[in-house]
């Protein structure tokens, strides 16, 4: 490892330490018990309005798009490279025990979804272009009255986007996958970055449109797979959860002590990489969910934890799949070289007993989920640059941001995710302190969801 490398290694273990660890899960479990795990009890209502619609039409309720619109936009930024090549970066470098904290985190960080999503609406305004404008930066300036933690979160969506989870793990990612087949990395460059500028220039509609299109149809595509290579490989899946749990507490006894994994490791990379797949505790689906056409706060705060819930799931589907063929991929040696895209299609292929089959199936995956993931942190971006300096800004960091794509391919894949993770944690902070800054305002609103439930007003 050179000595950049090394540096910025030490910057995201300091910035993904114990204070952040403890600060999203404390706020997490703070939520969850004050709120009465209402991520578990009110599940099925938020799959209901999601899956099933509103009854009422949304046309009469101001907003750019539908919530459910709204909900694919946000899980479009979501579900990418974070819940396939993240998920095989943490197992590789953090044991299984990795997935094990995945879930803890993903589990009491849903609640941190569902808040950000009531905090959006409650707080969104109307800006200069006309359309909806909202998410963290604007529920911590009117809520709080902060402005420097409101503009510490705008730039710190914007470095997301340019640097972080937006760009370059994405194209990177992409380009890996195409390389299997014989792609060259400037040619997959050049053919994102004309589809990212042709999309993007459309706004948040063409956005909303293109991730209702492709979001449902490359979930059940991918997930499906992943449960066809698990029915298959029933008999080894006991055997997958054990490793998971002692992975979790005493990763020596998986790697034998000699490659460096320790419990914090496991922790750490569980939990960072959780929050990158899911971005529960980050804020940024607050800002798609501001756009939503939707009346009620509480209503999208139980759509937009779906979000969380449905990356939960891509990423348990991903460990699995790898766990269950480490014998043969060999991912709890320090022999393991293969990257995350590769040593996923390989496991994949593996489960599914056709290699080609799994190269397809985590290529196609992966090309779907990272390039939504792209024009999903687009808007994120676009709608931080315009929070700190208007609309005039967003033509020069559109610009920007297709640099940033057109460059992605020719880094290497564990420095991008590093650097993300600093970034996403950076960002994280301040929407933290809004969280909990603003908890009287979220439990009001979720008192006046139950008391409406209640009353059988609230359908």
């Amino acid at each position: 490892m050179s000595e950049l490398e090394s540096i910025i290694v030490s910057i995201s273990r300091m910035i993904w330490g114990v204070p952040l660890i403890a600060a999203l899960l404390g706020i997490g479990i703070y939520f969850s018990f004050k709120l009465k795990f209402l991520q578990v009890t009110h599940l099925k209502l938020a799959l209901k309005y999601v899956i099933g619609g509103d009854k009422q039409s949304d046309e009469h309720h101001i907003g750019d798009i539908s919530n459910f619109a709204s909900l694919c936009t946000a899980l479009s930024a979501t579900i990418g490279t974070g819940n396939i090549v993240g998920v095989a970066l943490a197992i590789t470098t953090g044991g299984p025990g990795a997935l094990f904290w995945i879930w803890i985190s993903s589990f009491f960080c849903m609640i941190l979804k569902y808040a950000e999503g009531v905090l959006a609406i409650k707080y969104r305004t109307v800006g200069s272009d006309g359309k909806m404008s909202g998410g963290p930066m604007y529920y911590i300036e009117k809520g709080l009255g902060n402005k420097f933690f409101a503009r510490w979160f705008a730039w710190g969506g914007v470095a997301v986007a340019l640097v972080g989870i937006g760009t370059m793990t994405q194209t990177n990612t992409i380009a890996s996958a195409a390389n299997s087949f014989g792609i060259p990395n400037i040619l997959t460059a050049a053919l994102v970055g004309i589809a990212v500028a042709v999309i993007t220039i459309g706004g948040i509609h063409r956005i909303a449109y293109i991730s209702e299109k492709i979001v449902p149809l490359m979930c059940v595509f991918y997930v499906g797979a992943a449960i066809l290579v698990l029915i298959m490989k029933a008999n080894f899946i006991p055997n997958a959860i054990s490793l998971i749990f002692i992975g979790a507490f005493s990763p020596e006894a998986i790697f034998g002590g000699s490659v460096g994994v320790t419990f914090m490791t496991a922790i750490q990379l569980g939990i960072c990489r959780g929050v990158f797949s899911h971005e529960s505790g980050l804020g940024s689906a607050a800002i798609a969910s501001a756009a939503a056409k939707v009346d009620s706060p509480t209503k999208q705060g139980l759509i937009s934890m779906v979000g969380a819930f449905f990356s939960i799931i891509v990423c348990t589907m991903t460990g699995l799949v790898l766990i269950i063929t480490s014998k043969e991929t060999g991912i709890f040696t320090s022999q393991c070289t293969i990257d995350g895209t590769l040593l996923t299609s390989h496991a994949f292929g593996l489960g599914l007993g056709a290699a080609e089959l799994g190269k397809y199936i985590v290529s196609i995956g992966i090309l779907f989920f990272a390039f939504t993931t792209i024009i999903g942190w687009n808007y994120y971006g676009e709608k931080c640059i315009q929070y700190l300096w208007g609309t005039k800004a967003i033509a020069p960091y559109r610009v920007l941001f297709l640099f940033f794509v057109l460059i992605g391919p020719f880094f290497q894949i564990d420095i991008i995710f590093t650097v993300a993770d600093i970034v996403t944690g950076l960002m994280t902070i301040p929407n933290l302190i809004g969280l909990i800054g603003l908890r009287k305002v979220i439990v009001d609103e979720t008192l006046s969801l139950w008391l409406q439930r209640k009353r059988r007003v609230f359908t």
